[in-house]
């Protein structure tokens, strides 16, 4: 096996029940389901090879953090299949949605299959070029046309500090943004006082993009919880953009090299950024009805 293929480890198995009162309805933003391989293959060229993790194991650990709604996320080991995904919707239509992969070669009639099996956005990879499944900002513009009417959003992967086509983009895209893991800005780069988070920031305040609050690990320098140095980060993006910020899980935290998470511990990362209760509920329940249709 390459060391493009590198095994993943499991996530932790014994997630601890938050320290608050988990509100009715809250949703995991952001989650991931493998295998079993043999039936959900990977692709030959993908970066890393997770071992089997399918939705019984994720929705065991949501009961024990008291979260009801899920949105699954296409891994990139899966390249455009995103049978995983919409297997696992079918299961619990009510309370899970998914995010899929898309091409310019995706027809009209395969995107209303994929509306109709809970499919609620595309995710488009800006972090790697090479893995773009677009020609070119032109090209994503495009495409956002044609999912708009099916009230798809676009779910990017980006570092919004170093992207700087960001404003450009906001002002292109005709349907709704996302943006994982805080905006993508690692702590070591700047953190909250790098211009080019400052000018994300600015972009929410003005209307544009949602933020996912996920993955504090992959962003922190710090190798586990608590990850105090993006703290002020993830209090900056909710007091920009209260009505657009989602919390996720990112379960199961593939390619984490540092101390693997516990689970309980990042949801109770979210009472510490948003300490008032009504915050809470809005970015655990309210923003993702919204958002994807609960």
């Amino acid at each position: 096996m390459s060391t493009e293929q590198k095994p993943c480890p499991p996530p932790d198995r014994n997630p601890h029940p938050p320290a608050f009162a988990v509100p009715a309805g809250a949703t995991d933003c952001h989650a991931h389901v493998f295998g079993p391989a043999v039936r959900y293959p990977y692709q030959p060229d993908r970066s890393y090879t997770p071992p089997d993790l399918p939705l019984a194991d994720l929705r065991r650990m949501h009961a024990t953090l008291g979260l009801q709604r899920l949105v699954l996320v296409q891994a990139s080991v899966h390249g455009t299949d995103s049978s995983a995904v919409r297997d696992a919707v079918a299961s619990d239509p009510a309370n899970l949605r998914g995010i899929a992969a898309m091409t310019e070669e995706t027809t009209d009639k395969e995107l209303a299959a994929l509306h109709d099996a809970g499919i609620r956005g595309v995710r488009v990879n800006l972090v790697d070029r090479g893995g773009m499944p677009f020609r070119s900002l032109d090209a994503l513009a495009q495409a956002a046309e044609r999912i708009r009417d099916l009230g798809f959003h676009i779910e990017l992967l980006v570092h919004v500090e170093s992207f700087p086509d960001l404003r450009t983009l906001a002002k292109t895209i005709c349907v709704p943004m996302s943006v994982g893991h805080i905006g993508y800005t690692k702590a070591a780069a700047g953190g909250l006082q790098h211009p080019g988070f400052q000018d994300f920031l600015a972009l929410l305040r003005d209307g544009y993009f949602w933020v996912k609050l996920t993955g504090p690990y992959r962003i922190s320098a710090c190798t586990q919880y608590p990850y105090k140095d993006i703290s002020d980060m993830a209090k900056a993006v909710i007091a920009a953009a209260p009505e657009r910020i989602v919390w996720g899980s990112d379960w199961p935290h593939v390619m984490v090299q540092t101390t693997m998470p516990n689970d309980g511990d990042l949801l109770d990362a979210l009472a510490e950024w948003a300490p008032d209760p009504v915050d809470r509920h809005r970015i655990l329940v309210d923003n993702p009805a919204r958002l994807y249709g609960f």
